[in-house]
């Protein structure tokens, strides 16, 4: 079976979150495994002199085998924009149609130096 995770809506006036981090680049992902961190910021929804920006990360609640990932670090993805491939096999085709969203979890965290914005980009 293959999988997709789309950007879900963890804050109703987020527009999109900016890739922080990825835990995992590919291979198999068990029950717990951190897969990726990102940032939220409600700048334009909320001005004010220091914008509210907020880290979150996703962790899995299945265990699947990560195909594919579609963005990288740094890079800001909108509402509904893919993420991620995942398979039930190693070696599943992934031209077959997509069967359900990957189940995570999504979680507040707080700022770490491993973040795409704290190091050289």
């Amino acid at each position: 079976m293959i999988f997709e995770l789309r950007l879900p809506v963890i804050n109703p006036q987020m527009s999109g979150a900016t890739l922080e981090y990825l835990h995992s680049t590919g291979g198999s992902l068990r029950v717990g495994s951190k897969l990726l961190d990102v940032s939220v910021d409600l700048g334009k929804a909320f001005a004010q002199e220091c914008p509210p920006i907020s880290y979150y990360r996703f962790v899995m609640r299945e265990a699947v085998w990560l195909r594919e990932i579609k963005v990288r670090p740094g890079q800001y993805s909108e509402v509904d924009d893919p993420i991620a491939l995942f398979s039930s096999g190693p070696d599943e085709d992934l031209n077959q149609p997509i069967k359900r969203p990957v189940r995570v979890t999504v979680a507040g965290i707080m700022y770490h130096s491993d973040m795409w914005t704290a190091g050289d980009r």
